[in-house]
This record gives structure tokens, sequence and C-alpha cells, in this order.
């Protein structure tokens, strides 16, 4: 049961005070609410209340100017910090200030009133490694949309940890900004951030590259050479596309997960190591454990603290923001300021952006480098989107199993599907369709690598024979079989 207790609530917004009191009254709590921080102020110092709920923003001063204030005189006083600004830097600099609770505005009453609860309910012993916000203004992350508010929600919590993170999301979505904003923001800022991407070495050298090297290790070394984990030491160690590191390698990196140690290749003196590990993959890691080319066990070990960056086609509404920024930057490298018309907006909106904010980021640098005119028109735009789509429909049969895997290909061929019949539906059946679809390519892949043998077939893809062979019947699926010597 949650317990009864007495809320302090500071905001400018008389509806928004008015909204609190009524529905914190109506749960139990006594409540006083006020407009400004300085009396805000006074009854904290005079001992009242047993939690505060507080605008960033107020008349007569701001509350991040006030939390140290409150913090040094009742350090066991939980304070909820609401605002409008909904930044990345927001949530961090509540977060810093010792803020129990960041909530952006509009905020979810219900949720507020969950996260009250919890603060009543849990011990008032505060972490003392709280220190003054003295991070820069620049937002590292940008866009004030749902989904960003929770992945700034979420860093914000883990700023003062040493929790390994499994950072997943497409390509493009900005996993490396992520990992750094981790590092920059937080207790091992001060020391190094070093990045590997997996995908980029050689396998038979990334051993080598992790954890460095003994003089005459093996043909061609000859010099100790210093790995990833070494140059890490004190502070990040960012695992790009931790999916693509091979069985072996992954042997080693769980040993030295567990033990804290390893040894360089060649050498036999443990090192001891203290790196924060942050990993990131763009491929679905539990499939890749069904296929016997991912550790479970280094899953999980991992995956302490999972975050999924969403993809840009499901926060379409910070595009704006975006533009803005990247143009911004454009215009310090020394290009002319430039703004897209609403309807090139409203056009970018409405793209599914299939490489993300740096597809995103590519497109308005060319804008910004090849058209004079200040303001994009929408044609400008639609025909930029339109030869782009043209690419995407149109990947080379090398790239495109690595650069779009199958749940994203049957992503986009649906949102294609789905926008083909503008403001109506599909026929009613698209879920046995769609199965259909991807059951036929399936079942004929496997009967043609078995050479046309059912049995080894339906080993292959797990499933009973006679089921194999019904489902060649109700599809249709030509069987393949193999021709015979001398025919």
């Amino acid at each position: 049961m949650t317990p009864n207790g007495s809320i302090l609530v500071a905001d400018d917004d008389a509806a928004i005070r008015t909204v609190l009191n009524q529905a914190l009254s109506r749960v139990g709590h006594q409540v006083r609410v006020t407009s400004n921080a300085a009396t805000l102020w006074r009854w904290v110092a005079a001992g009242e209340g047993d939690l505060v709920i507080t605008d960033v923003v107020m008349p007569d001063e701001n509350a991040f100017d006030l939390l140290p204030r409150i913090r040094k005189s009742r350090p066991d006083l939980p304070i909820i910090v609401m605002s409008a600004q909904n930044t990345f830097m927001t949530a961090i600099r509540a977060s810093e200030a010792g803020a129990y609770e960041y909530l952006p505005k509009p905020f979810d009453l219900t949720e507020l009133l969950g996260i009250v609860g919890r603060a009543l309910s849990e011990p008032k012993k505060r972490p003392g490694d709280q220190r003054a916000a003295d991070t820069p203004e620049s937002m590292p992350l940008i866009g004030r949309s749902p989904a960003m508010q929770d992945i700034y929600r979420m860093l914000a919590r883990m700023m003062q940890t040493d929790l390994t993170v499994m950072i997943s999301g497409e390509s493009g979505t900005g996993k490396e900004l992520v990992a750094r904003a981790l590092h920059e923001f937080g207790r091992r800022r001060n020391g190094p951030f070093v990045a590997i991407n997996m995908a980029a070495i050689p396998r038979d050298l990334i051993e080598s590259e992790l954890f460095g090297h003994e003089k005459g290790a093996f043909t061609g070394a000859q010099q100790r050479s210093y790995g990833r984990f070494e140059q890490a030491e004190g502070g990040t160690l960012f695992l790009d596309e931790i999916g693509d590191m091979p069985m072996e390698a992954q042997t080693r990196l769980l040993r030295v997960l567990q033990q804290g140690e390893y040894t360089t290749v060649g050498g036999r003196t443990p090192i001891r190591t203290d790196v924060r590990i942050v990993a990131a993959t763009n491929k679905d890691l539990r499939v890749l454990i069904n296929q016997g080319l991912f550790r479970e066990d280094l899953f999980y070990r991992l995956n302490v603290v999972p975050l999924r960056l969403p993809p840009l086609r499901e926060r379409a509404e910070d595009i704006p923001d975006l533009v803005r920024h990247f143009f911004g930057q454009a215009e310090q490298e020394g290009l002319h300021a430039k703004r897209i018309s609403r309807g090139g907006l409203e056009a970018m909106m409405r793209y599914p952006w299939p490489g993300n904010v740096r597809e995103l980021e590519n497109l308005v640098r060319r804008l910004a480098a090849l058209y004079p005119q200040d303001e994009i028109s929408e044609e400008v735009i639609t025909n930029e989107l339109r030869d782009a789509r043209t690419l995407e429909m149109a990947p080379s049969r090398e790239s495109l199993p690595d650069e779009l895997p199958l749940g994203q290909a049957v992503e986009q061929y649906l949102q294609r599907h789905f926008k083909s019949f503008g403001t109506g539906l599909p026929p009613a059946g698209l879920y046995h369709r769609i199965l259909s679809e991807v059951e036929y390519p399936l079942i004929l892949a496997a009967l043609a690598a078995t050479q046309g043998n059912q049995i080894r077939a339906a080993e292959l893809l797990g499933v009973n024979r006679n089921t194999l062979r019904k489902k060649i019947r109700e599809l249709g699926v030509d069987v393949y079989r193999a021709s015979k010597p001398g025919v």
C-alpha cells in the first residue's frame, strides 16, 4: 500500500497546479501548491513536505539553481522534476542535480502517481554521489518525441553507474552517439572512450585488436601491441556490431567479463582490467543464439541494461529539429543558412528513412551544399526522396542480405503495401497472405538445399515431415529433385 505524504508542488502553470492538486489529493496526499521558487524554498527550509514536484522554469528562479540548495539542506527529500524543454540535457541535468525522477511535459498522470508512490515508499537514504550540473549546454542527442524521452530518461539513470549496456537498433539510428553520451556525461568521462567495430576487422585479428599481442606471437608481430582493453583502461570500451564477433573471441570476452582480467595474444601474465563495456548491434542476437552463432551466456553478460534506439520512422516528429540541427552544423562549416518549406518537411516526415538519422543527415548536407536558394521547396525534397527510394528499391544483390535484415525488409514491404491503399486498408486476410508469401520461398529454399529430399528438408526446417508435405500441397511448391548422374 502506498503511504500518504505531504507533497509540495511548484509550477508557473495554474492549470497544471490544479490538476496535480486534485489528482494527488484524491489518493490521500496533502498538497501545497505555489507558482514560484521562493515559496517552495521557504517551505522546504522549514522542514515541510515529504516530496517535491517542481517545474524547471519558474518566474523567479530556475529549478536547477534551487535543487542543489534543497539537496544540501534536506538530502533525503525526493524531488520530481518536470519540464516542457524535453531535451537530453534537461534529463541529464535533472539527474545530476539529484532529482529522483524526470518527467517531460505533457506527462501521463497515472505514471506520475506511480512515481510519487515509489518515492514515498522507498528508504529515505539517497546516494551521496550527487555532483553539481557542470555539463555543457550542447545537446549530443536531438529529439523531443515520446520515444526519445524514454531514451533520455534511461540514459540519465545509467550515467552514474558502470552497468554494462546493450544498445540495439537499425543501422544509422545513432548507437555510437548514445554510447559516447553514456561516457561523456558519466562517471568515467575523464577516462578514454575507445570504439571498435567488430564487422570492420578481419576475424583472425580481432583477439589481437581487443587484447593486444606480444612480440613474436604470430608472423608479423614485430613488437608488443596494446589492445583496446588496455587503451580503454579507466574509461569506456564500445563494442560495435557485437553480433559479428567470431565465436573464439566471444569465449575470451566472456572470460574477461567474468574474471575481470585477460592475457595478450602470446602472453602468459594476466592483466587486470577496469573498463565499462557498452555493446551495440543491428542484429537480433537471440536469432544468432538459436543459429549457434552467438553465445547465450555472453548475451546475458552484455544485456544487463538493454536499450533499444527507435528508427527514425517511429519518431518522425523529431525530423524538423534534426533538420535544423544539421543545417546549423553545415552553417558552422561555412555553408549558407538554409531552411525547408512546410510542404518539404511534411514530405520528409512521410518518408520511411531506411537509413535512419544517418540518411537524413546526408540529405540535409547535400541540400545545404548543392542548392543555392535559402528555402528548399517541397518539389526539391520530393525529387531527392524519389531518387533515394529508387536506390532503396534496387539494392545490389551483394549488399542486400547484410544491410537489410529479414524483419526490416518485411517491415518496409508492409509499409509500402499499406500506403498503396491510401486512406483505406488492404483486404481482409492479410495475416495468412503474408505468412504464405514468407513460407513459400522458405520451403522452396530448403528443398533446393537438400536436393528435393523432404526428410532432410523437414529436419532443416525443424518441422514434421507430414507438416512439410501438407505445406507443399497447400502452397503449390514445385518440389526440387536433383538430376541423377548420367541423365
